[in-house]
């Protein structure tokens, strides 16, 4: 069985040059093994770059940190929001780091924040090619990379700025880690420490979210690993060491860095990191019970909730199945066949660990993913995609090399008839997108089933055409939503992948339930109605403001337009979406457009859910009269809600204030602490978001449904005591001039 046979090595054979090594590969390679290698990496780049600048800023919340730590490291440091550091995004900052440099060395623009992405999505097809390969051979490790690379949940988040990319990445890194250190005794710590500080890393990116896949790996090593019980425990523990300190050093600063010297903890309720961490990031999203979340968690056995049904079938849904499942089933038809084949192999056998060890990792994920109560959105299944594509490259070559057996045989025929059969019925969720694809995917798959099943057995050439046909009807479905992802540009808090109808950015109001997110998810001071948006307030007529479908050029209550007016500087405004210029001084666009609630960028502008999921247009006057003086201020201007502060902030490169963090609910900062930087002439002006039910366009009340917090008191004084000035169609309040 080749497949099971480790790789062979030329000891004896002179290395040969770097630039020969790199075009020709390894001495024992097949002269298309490297070539088919490149190729891979190539195409995978090309397609990610295609119209990568149609998503502008993407999640705004996160372009906005990242300008702030292209201008100050100590914002790039802690993650803050803006340049003055008032408060930092939901999350630790890892995930901002590789953009902020980018910005720091290349200008702020589209393609600088989003180009690291790209290659953190081609390094992750590379790291997992490199880790199916050495066990089950090239052509395992060509299939495994290119179901990641067309996953349509890896084509969007690759191309995205939210954290998943590096999160994705890191944790592939962490397995390859772990694969190697599998193969012999000696050398493995280097392998276990390289796994421990991508976990580490890993848990700076998302914090507990970097952990689900610890249980299994480190099970798996423990029983599997050619050593020693005894050594495999200190082993272990070494990469234990080497998790914490790499995990746990910028912890360490931020917990002891005297709090009034830096920014506030966003997402907290407390300003602590460790409270975010095992609270609304941590146990909050396993049992829904998540202090300042939107909506609610969905409630177990299936029932219907906030975030969702939960339940053993949530990954193959309405909503989340076109994101990540095509392949699914096939993954874990697979998995099963692989340790069957491997049941009788020694312990130490490094295929069946293989098998355990990605295997592991996707049941785990896919577990926590299916029955988590709390905030769920489809773009999180992004961590399933390498887990499922290694199992399929490893699992396709394992029957392979058994195939003359009926039952491989029967075995690789499964897979392909049962993934073209749902690949039909995926595609059947969306029947006005490439209709005649999904009859072909079943067609195709039906007929390279069968030839698997009997000519495959008996002439290697005929099983070869039937294994490529059943690939590429598999993959069919997967690349045409891909293509469709590529092709469109994506902006704001929640985002989907395919056409229009694959998920929650394209299903319009009769979605299941809110999907309001922050860095990553709502929060409001505590549960909210499903039909609510921040301040309890809603648009007029009694619908709810997320809720409404808002025409390109729009307005939303307040007077905020919504999206599809505003052209950026330098760029170009296509299907309403705001393309910034991605020169080397690259401005910010005047403003992301978000389009109406059935479309991607989630649910309209301006205020209101809106301005919860996405910014608001910001105009050139405003533009305007916010770079006035604006140096002589820590704070250009302030405005209630994370994603309001954003735009205003992209559009014109200076600090914007984003009181109560994300959507105004978190107490930072108090009504005392703002009344101080008015006085201390800190802040020039306030900017109503017009998203609530107070005057002027105040917006954001803070709390469920309009209740008392900082961001209510705030509004309420700012009325008291300042003039409302229209410029454009925003409410400005200039801060240096009462009554």
């Amino acid at each position: 069985m080749t497949a099971l046979t480790p790789p062979a090595t030329a000891a004896h054979a002179a290395p040969p040059a770097r630039t020969a090594r790199l075009w020709r590969g390894r001495p024992e390679d097949a002269p298309w093994v490297r070539p088919a290698f490149l190729g891979l990496l190539a195409v995978t780049t090309a397609l990610y770059l295609w119209n990568l600048s149609a998503s502008g800023y993407a999640n705004s919340f996160y372009s906005a940190a990242v300008q702030a730590g292209g201008e100050s490291w100590k914002a790039f440091f802690f993650g803050s929001l803006d340049a003055a550091n008032a408060i930092t995004v939901d999350k630790p900052p890892a995930a901002l780091w590789p953009m902020a440099l980018s910005v720091r060395l290349f200008g702020l623009g589209s393609w600088q924040i989003l180009l690291p992405e790209v290659l953190m999505g081609v390094g992750t097809v590379a790291v997992l090619y490199a880790a199916v390969r050495r066990r089950f051979g090239a052509g395992a490790g060509l299939i495994a990379g290119t179901v990641l690379a067309l996953t349509p949940v890896a084509a969007l988040m690759f191309r995205f700025n939210n954290p998943d990319a590096l999160l994705a990445l890191l944790m592939t890194v962490a397995v390859y880690g772990v694969l190697r250190a599998l193969e012999r005794a000696e050398g493995a710590v280097k392998w276990l420490v390289l796994a421990g500080v991508a976990f580490g890393f890993a848990f700076l990116t998302k914090t507990l979210q970097a952990f689900l896949i610890l249980p299994p790996l480190a099970l798996v090593y423990a029983v599997c690993a050619p050593a020693r019980p005894l050594r495999r425990l200190g082993q272990l523990g070494l990469a234990g060491l080497a998790l914490i300190v790499s995990g746990g050093w910028w912890v360490a600063l931020v917990e002891l860095w005297p709090a009034a010297s830096r920014p506030y903890i966003g997402g907290s309720q407390n300003n602590s990191f460790l409270e975010l961490t095992f609270g609304y990031n941590g146990l909050g999203r396993i049992n829904g019970n998540e202090v300042g979340s939107v909506g609610g968690g969905g409630r177990g056995g299936g029932q219907g909730g906030g975030w969702g049904e939960t339940g053993v079938l949530r990954m193959f849904n309405d909503s989340v199945g076109g994101q990540i499942s095509w392949l699914l089933p096939a993954a874990l038809l697979l998995l099963l066949a692989g340790l069957v084949v491997t049941r009788r192999a020694p312990r130490a056998d490094t295929a069946r660990a293989a098998f355990l060890v990605w295997g592991g990792a996707l049941l785990m994920t896919m577990g926590v993913f299916s029955f988590m109560a709390g905030i769920f959105h489809e773009y999180y299944t992004v961590a399933l995609a390498p887990y499922l594509a290694a199992l399929i490259g490893m699992g396709a070559a394992v029957l392979w090399e058994e195939r003359t057996r009926f039952a491989a045989s029967a075995g690789l025929a499964a897979a392909v008839g049962v993934t073209a059969w749902w690949g039909w019925t995926l595609l059947g969720r969306t029947p006005d997108h490439l209709p005649w694809l999904r009859w072909t995917v079943l067609v195709a798959g039906a007929v390279a089933a069968l030839g698997l099943l009997v000519a495959g057995r008996v002439d290697r050439r005929l099983g070869l055409a039937a294994a490529g046909l059943g690939l590429a009807a598999g993959l069919a479905g997967p690349f045409a939503y891909t293509l469709e992802t590529l092709s469109t540009g994506h902006q704001g808090s929640i985002v989907t992948a395919g056409p229009s109808g694959a998920g929650f950015g394209g299903r319009g109001p009769g979605g299941s339930g809110p999907r309001m997110d922050g860095g990553d998810g709502g929060r409001n001071g505590g549960t909210q109605p499903p039909n609510g948006f921040p301040g309890g307030g809603q648009a007029p007529g009694g619908q709810p403001q997320g809720g409404q479908m808002q025409p390109p050029g729009g307005q939303s209550q307040g007077g905020q337009p919504q999206g599809g007016q505003m052209q950026p500087p330098g760029g170009q405004s296509q299907g309403g979406q705001s393309q910034p210029s991605t020169g080397r001084t690259g401005q910010a666009p005047t403003g992301q457009m978000p389009g109406g609630f059935g479309e991607r960028g989630g649910m309209g502008g301006g205020g209101g859910m809106g301005g919860l999921l996405n910014g608001a247009s910001v105009g050139a006057e405003a533009k305007a009269k916010l770079l006035q003086d604006a140096d002589a201020y820590t704070w250009a201007a302030a405005a209630v809600g994370a994603q309001n502060a954003a735009s205003y902030q992209l559009a014109t490169e200076k600090p914007v204030m984003a009181i109560g963090g994300f959507n105004g609910s978190d107490p930072s900062p108090t009504l005392a602490q703002f009344q101080r930087y008015v006085a201390e002439g800190k802040i020039h002006y306030f900017i109503g978001s017009g998203g609530g039910g107070t005057e002027g366009g105040m917006g954001g009340t803070g709390g469920p449904g309009g209740g008392a917090g900082s961001s209510s008191e705030i509004s309420a004084w700012l009325q008291e005591n300042f003039t409302a000035v229209t410029v454009g169609s925003a409410t400005f309040y200039d801060l240096t001039s009462e009554k």
